[in-house]
């Protein structure tokens, strides 16, 4: 198949991608955050989050902080779903940003779409793959001092997460692990730094099916920044239980292309 064919036909018959909105839901057993996007004339989208509370003592979930935050995971979240199409407008109906967040947004899009842009053999830009624009209203977030401490520690399926608990010494009392659709290998490196189950807050990143299908269907596909989203989350749940830090590993090759380019640069970083 014609990807880069593919990439324009979509766009043309696709031209919108909305951010709807967001809900926040809290029980006593748990915090969901569910979040709505559209592609018109094609689908909607469902995607959901949930965060088991075990023993954790968690603030309450209410402000325009919380919602602030909330907000912009799903700003994250979205690009997995935008991918299929690659609408040249993305409309943004339940936040506000200014032209400087929106171009730190596009960078990060752009940046972090590298690998499925090169594997679908699309020829584009970072002033043209791309249009944001905002209807919502800006959240007015008044400052807080917060009496924060201890770690919280995101734990993925390699080496570099066991580095970091073992150089910490984590303090079962006060720190925390985190794992994104937590495996049996994530749980035992948790449990090899003497964490037990309730120091570590399970997330649960639900896909929507429809996506899935899509992508069996020629939509287009490809890797998204995980490690972003990772950071937003990371963010939230460090905030909701009190933590100072959040000790993210990542090994030095982390900050290498996975692409070698001639000296000329690819199509794909033109006009950059």
């Amino acid at each position: 198949m014609d990807y880069f064919f593919q990439f324009n036909s979509l766009r043309k018959k696709y031209p919108e991608f909305i951010y709807e909105g967001y809900n926040i839901e809290e029980t006593k057993s748990d915090i969901t955050l569910k979040y709505e996007f559209s592609i018109p004339h094609l689908v909607k989208f469902t995607p959901t989050i949930n965060i088991p509370k075990k023993e954790f003592n968690v603030r309450k979930i209410e402000g325009k902080k919380i919602e602030n935050m909330v907000f912009h995971i799903g700003l994250i979240e979205l690009i997995s779903y935008w991918k299929c199409t690659c609408s040249p407008k993305v409309i943004i109906k339940c936040g506000f940003l200014d032209e400087y967040q929106k171009q730190w947004l596009k960078k990060l899009y752009f940046y972090g779409l590298g690998e499925l842009f090169f594997t679908n053999g699309i020829k584009t830009n970072i002033n043209e793959f791309m249009t944001i624009m905002t209807e919502g209203e800006k959240f007015e977030i008044e400052e807080e001092k917060e009496e924060t401490s201890g770690y919280i520690v995101p734990i993925g399926g390699g080496k570099d997460s066991v580095v970091t608990l073992e150089t910490l010494k984590v303090n079962k009392q006060n720190d925390l692990c985190l794992i994104v659709n937590p495996k049996p290998v994530t749980i035992e490196c948790a449990h090899l730094a003497n964490m037990e189950d309730k120091q570590i807050i399970e997330v649960y990143r639900k896909i929507d099916k429809k996506l899935l299908n899509l992508n069996k269907n020629y939509f287009i596909n490809g890797h998204t920044p995980f490690s972003s989203l990772l950071a937003f989350l990371s963010y939230f749940i460090a905030y909701i239980t009190g933590k100072k830090y959040i000790a993210l590993s990542n090994e030095s090759s982390a900050n290498e292309s996975n692409v070698v380019r001639r000296k000329s640069k690819s199509p794909v970083f033109k006009n950059l």
